[in-house]
């Protein structure tokens, strides 16, 4: 794979501080670091962006995740390391990032489990997180970028 050109946000003045800065929002309300790091894995698994899924792995490494857990996070459903909360923080970050694949984006049956574990500051957290992945995502999607690059 050849990258096309650099990150999109390096050549808009600012775009790059501004993102990180956006990005770095949700820790620290409610969600723990290491749930956080697993659904930005499990939505750029989805959006197939190597360099998101290589760079994820290592915040989820320094986050304290276990390599079972990371190798599995694909499967969550079926494989034994995750419980409740993060199980429902993953359903919810799936159904964001698959917005156009339902008429019910997220539908309630969704919402409702993952509110049964986070209160409206860690819901705003999760959904803010996956929306900051998938911005990251579909940059480093669209101009090819290169797992462990960034220029």
């Amino acid at each position: 794979m050849e990258q096309r050109m650099k990150n999109p946000a390096a050549y808009i003045e600012g775009s790059v501080e501004a993102l990180q800065s956006i990005a770095a929002m949700p820790h620290g309300h409610g969600v723990p670091d290491a749930t956080l790091e697993l659904v930005h894995l499990r939505a750029s698994q989805i959006n197939g962006c190597a360099w998101c899924l290589e760079y994820g792995h290592r915040l989820a490494k320094k986050a304290g995740e276990t390599d079972e857990r990371l190798s599995t996070v694909a499967a969550w459903r079926e494989a034994p390391y995750f419980d409740d909360a993060e199980r429902a923080a993953l359903a919810l970050a799936e159904s964001i990032t698959r917005i156009a694949d339902t008429s019910d984006a997220v539908p309630d049956h969704i919402w409702e489990e993952a509110a049964k574990h986070y209160d409206e500051e860690g819901l705003a957290a999760l959904v803010m997180h996956v929306a900051m992945t998938n911005v990251w995502n579909r940059l480093n999607v669209s101009v090819r970028q290169v797992a462990g690059t960034w220029a």
